[in-house]
């Protein structure tokens, strides 16, 4: 008999925060950060007489959402109340686009083992509010082991795009790619700055196992993962899980899960529900958008990260990681891009960027939004640098004193007493007579033959590089010792 083999099936459920400054069913701020239970109000709290009224700019940030994943905008959607009763939800439902969303079906393309490309079909985004949070007195500030739970209702009816795909993710590898790559792309379209630090992203992972004798195991949903790594390691934990279990003869059961990540383990929480519990809401009428109105926020829409990053590896000859690394954050992009724009080479400013930009505002904790030197600036340093007015050493040395002291090119160059160029010619000459003349016994050692591994020469190319003040070019300084020394 054959040894059995099993295929995870897996789909993922995304909730986003949309970039909105008041709730997506009243004028409430969206600052959860405010002290508890400040930005409230009675249609936050749903209490009695209050009517909901739609936001229309987190329509339109659903609507910049859901074309970045490649989804149609039905012209035509509802909401309706989702009923369950949990300490977080203060009016006992919640307001959802169940059944009719606001968008349809989209997708994203990630890689699969075999590094091909492939698409994981998006079923549709729908718009919802957030429920409270859940505050517990253990010191790990988890559920487990708390004595008492506190509810902060500031983030109540914060508006969420909720992202529901196909179950075509295979493995907890190409469930980080969809992840992140859905989250760049949102990124990207405006509608939400997806913060994960700050709780802007949560996800549910629906799991299941299909084994090569025919059996299906039931999908298990597994909660509370909010980092890449956590989902990676809940979804590994998961398919191990059931796979063991299937193995031994027993079931899988459909249940929800919560994932531990300091113990690295899923734990059963309640059985999955198999009734309905949504009602058309009420008190808001269907959605209604127009072609025309698609087509201004279509308008909006911007090349998305992996389009622009297959344009810089096609016509900008850069390669494929540097490509992608630039493009993961759409702030730096702009800016490399407006240094090209100014004039520097491709490949030359990306690596400026990759490098020294990058060191400067790790150091200084800077967003490249506040970068004190302009791409433009920038582009003027690399040519120099291209053109060989400056060694790389000195185009570092002058991007360092720039950065210091806010100025530009030309000042730098000044005040650090460069000269452009470099030294070389006869000026050059007399630093290497006056090094060999320094080095009697370097020198001999060097023309009786005993350097064999050319230590001794390079000891001599370094006295007068720093003679030079790193302003000879190594290659011709090489030469003129190699000849000097014959």
């Amino acid at each position: 008999m054959s040894e059995l083999t099993f295929t995870p099936v897996i789909g993922i459920e995304i909730h986003i925060r949309l970039k909105s400054d008041s709730k997506i069913f009243c004028s409430c701020s969206t600052n959860t950060d405010a002290p508890a239970n400040t930005n409230i109000c009675p249609v936050c709290m749903g209490l009695p007489g209050s009517l909901p009224h739609l936001n229309h700019r987190v329509v339109e940030q659903g609507m910049l959402a859901g074309m970045a994943l490649n989804c149609g905008i039905r012209p035509k959607s509802l909401f309706f109340r989702k009923s369950y009763f949990y300490p977080d939800l203060p009016k006992g439902h919640q307001i959802s686009q169940c059944d009719l969303p606001i968008t349809t079906s989209g997708y994203i393309e990630v890689h699969d083992s075999e590094g091909n490309l492939k698409k994981i079909r998006v079923h549709h985004l729908h718009l919802e509010e957030d429920v409270g949070s859940l505050h517990h007195s253990a010191s790990d500030g988890r559920l487990e082991g708390a004595d008492t739970s506190y509810v902060d209702y500031n983030r109540s009816g914060t508006p969420l795009a909720e992202i529901v795909s196909e179950p075509d993710v295979a493995s907890a590898a190409e469930a980080v790619e969809y992840v992140t790559t859905l989250r760049r792309r949102v990124i990207y379209s405006g509608a939400s700055d997806v913060e994960l630090e700050k709780g802007m992203m949560r996800f549910d992972a629906n799991v299941s196992m299909k084994c090569s004798d025919g059996r299906w195991g039931r999908k298990v949903e597994v909660k509370n993962m909010n980092s890449f790594k956590a989902l990676e390691r809940a979804i590994e934990y998961e398919i191990k899980r059931q796979k063991k279990i299937m193995l031994s003869g027993g079931e899988v059961i459909q249940e929800t899960r919560h994932w531990n990540d300091s113990k690295g383990v899923t734990t059963g929480s309640r059985l999955k529900e198999f009734y309905r519990k949504f009602i058309v809401e009420p008190d808001l009428p269907p959605l209604y958008i127009s072609q025309e109105w698609v087509n201004r926020v279509r308008a909006r829409m911007p090349e998305m990260p992996d389009v622009r990053a297959n344009r810089y590896v096609s016509e900008m000859n850069l390669p494929r990681e540097v490509a992608d690394f630039i493009t993961d954050d759409k702030n730096l992009a702009d800016y490399f891009e407006s240094c090209v724009k100014a004039g520097a080479n491709p490949v030359r400013a990306a690596h400026w960027v990759r490098t020294e930009v990058l060191r400067v505002m790790n150091e200084k904790q800077l967003k490249i939004q506040n970068f004190m030197i302009t791409p433009e600036v920038l582009a003027g340093l690399v040519n120099r640098v291209d053109e060989g007015k400056l060694s790389t050493t000195q185009g570092k040395e002058v991007f360092d004193y720039m950065c210091a002291n806010n100025c530009g090119v030309d000042e730098a160059v000044k005040n650090l007493g460069i000269t452009e160029g470099g030294v070389a010619g006869s000026a050059l000459d007399e630093i290497i007579k006056s090094v060999l003349a320094a080095n009697p016994d370097v020198l001999n050692e060097i023309k009786s033959g005993l350097d064999k591994k050319g230590k001794k020469l390079k000891f001599l190319q370094g006295l007068v590089m720093k003679e030079s003040k790193g302003q000879a070019k190594p290659q011709e300084v090489a030469e003129a010792i190699a000849n000097a020394v014959k």
